[in-house]
């Protein structure tokens, strides 16, 4: 670089809008980033990478905001969404909505056409600040680019705190044209920096509080730990643990929440779940809410009389659900409070009491009958073996334990009963909003985010349909992702109709559950270079398991299932 007279007048370095929104996503942390290039956001996401942040590219917005929504929640730190305007932000409201539903932090940046034209019909034309409403916790429009360090700031702070959810950043393309000078630009980052970093939202439980929860659970005759994905969300695992083990409350994860403690656990009630939320008299439930997925925590899968203490870092989730005692905070910071509570004054439910023992007693004979079922080697495969192998397969690789990407009907349901977690936020699945569709996006949020762990999918295929292209972004990135599809010929498995229902003009079309029988979606990935398997017997699939393990490189597993295996709908026939 020439060096000038200091006398001689020497030219700004401007920058543009692009350089601004990388330098600003870099300053407050953000390192990685999924999306779909296009107009207008190409040089973004070329800034970002020469910015240090890693830019993962996909096929489609919907994957990519899975991978972004999910990513939010292993990393702690909100995921980055890039799409192009109009139909881009359309799709990506896949990815918004699902960190919504899931209470993960998620940003979604969009262009959007350029305002001096919008209203008169231009290229992407959509009020995209309108259309992600529903979705969205904060949504910010920079109108200038002196706006973008403010307004990418603010939607990164909103899309954590509190109960985290998805936030949108707009960046007309007329702004993202717009240049300063650099030495302007650092001053503004600067001074948002400086503005937020005084910030503490500690919110503090008064004393009281802590102390009539701890004397609930103390009292209770069938006390109960009820712990869900937020509580995996808050890294609340240690004083989970220590609580479990130092009172002897036995605990139930949600499908989610398994790992915090080990599924192997003494204490674990999740082969004795019904008996568990049937029968407790004191629910201690942590990041979880009493949706759906816990019954709304109302009889008759509950008893009438139960005491719920709900910890969650949301006051007007305490207030829709009225428990006995809301304790409104970070489940990790909760936890800590209730074992300082208890440190003082101990106490702990034998081995021997009579609660602890029902549900030891009714684990064991479940377990029991479940491996009996497990143990026969089924060929055609059933669900049941080759879910054993797969099981067997991933305990043998112990620590750091894979990350289990699960999506799908009964893949999912039998999955959940069957596989082991070990490890805290090792398990992806459909989540609270039960999304078909998340599995490869899945698989690569958790690639970049634990670059340690395989990434073991296991998906139906229905679910793997849904985002099958994403196969060659594994392979483009090298990822050690190993996906693993349960090929039954359709939804649920084939054609389930009864002649009967048979009829009409186009009755000989394939069934609406149908796909292609003994469809070869292990070719997949071989036309992008990565390695298929197709599996029909228990010394197959364990061979393609063994080589790909250890291979930590991209496969698709192609595990094909007898058509008839399996219920329609899963677990879920009442509602269909």
């Amino acid at each position: 670089m020439a060096h000038s007279h200091p006398d001689s007048q020497t030219p700004q370095t401007l920058i543009d809008t692009n350089v601004l929104v990388a330098k600003s996503l870099a300053r407050f942390g953000i390192d990685r980033m999924f999306g779909v290039v296009g107009i207008p956001v190409t040089s973004l996401a070329n800034r970002a990478v020469a910015h240090g942040v890693r830019f993962i590219a996909f096929h489609n917005e919907q994957s990519a905001g899975y991978a972004a929504s999910a990513y939010g929640y292993l990393s702690g730190r909100p995921g980055v969404l890039l799409t192009v305007s109009g139909p881009g932000c359309v799709h990506g409201l896949a990815g918004m909505s699902n960190a919504m539903a899931n209470a993960w932090p998620m940003i979604m940046i969009s262009g959007s056409c350029d305002q001096k034209d919008f209203g008169r019909g231009d290229f992407q034309e959509l009020d995209q600040i309108e259309a992600v409403k529903p979705f969205s916790k904060l949504s910010v429009k920079a109108k200038d680019i002196r706006e973008i360090p403010e307004a990418v700031f603010r939607v990164l702070d909103c899309a954590g705190s509190g109960r985290p959810g998805g936030c949108y950043l707009d960046l007309p393309s007329d702004v993202l044209h717009q240049s300063i000078p650099e030495s302007e630009a650092d001053d503004l980052l600067a001074a948002v920096a400086d503005s937020f970093a005084k910030r503490q939202l500690l919110v503090s439980l008064p004393n009281s509080e802590i102390e009539k929860a701890v004397s609930l659970l103390r009292h209770a005759e069938r006390p109960l730990i009820v712990c869900g994905k937020g509580a995996a969300f808050a890294r609340a695992e240690e004083p989970l643990k220590k609580l479990v083990e130092s009172t002897g409350i036995p605990f139930l994860p949600t499908p989610m929440g398994k790992g915090l403690l080990p599924d192997t656990h003494e204490l674990a009630a999740t082969a004795a779940r019904s008996l568990a939320i049937g029968k407790c008299d004191v629910a201690l439930v942590v990041g979880a809410r009493l949706n759906w997925l816990l019954h709304f925590g109302e009889p008759p899968k509950w008893s009438k009389d139960v005491k719920f203490i709900l910890v969650d870092i949301s006051e007007e989730e305490i207030e829709l659900r009225k428990p006995y005692l809301g304790l409104v905070g970070d489940a990790k910071r909760v936890l800590e409070m209730i074992n300082k509570e208890i440190k003082d004054d101990p106490f702990c439910y034998g081995r021997n009491h009579p609660w602890v023992e029902a549900i030891a007693k009714k684990t064991k004979d479940n377990v029991l009958k479940m491996e009996v079922q497990l143990a026969k080697d089924i060929v055609p495969f059933n669900f049941m073996t080759p879910m054993r192998i797969i099981r067997d397969a991933i305990l043998g690789l112990g620590s750091p334990a894979p990350v289990l990407v699960s999506e799908g009907a009964n893949t999912m349901d039998i999955g959940r009963a069957v596989l082991v977690q070990t490890e805290p936020r090792t398990r992806l699945d459909a989540g609270t909003w039960g999304t078909m569709g998340v599995g490869l996006g899945y698989c690569i949020a958790a690639a970049v985010a634990s670059p340690d762990r395989l990434v073991v999918a296991v998906e139906g295929d229905s679910g793997f349909g849904f985002s099958a292209m994403e196969v060659e972004t594994l392979v483009r990135y090298q990822l050690p992702v190993v996906v693993i599809v349960f090929n039954n010929g359709g939804v649920y498995g084939g054609d389930r109709r009864n002649p009967e229902e048979i009829s009409g003009p186009y009755k000989d079309d394939p069934a609406p559950t149908s796909f292609v029988p003994s469809a070869g979606y292990h070719t997949l990935i071989e036309a992008f270079g990565g390695k298929g398997y197709l599996v029909a017997t228990p010394e197959e699939l364990k061979s393609a398991l063994s080589d790909s393990f250890s291979a930590r490189k991209p496969a698709v597993i192609n595990v094909i299932i007898d058509p008839f295996a399996g219920a329609e709908s899963g677990r879920l026939q009442h509602k269909n």
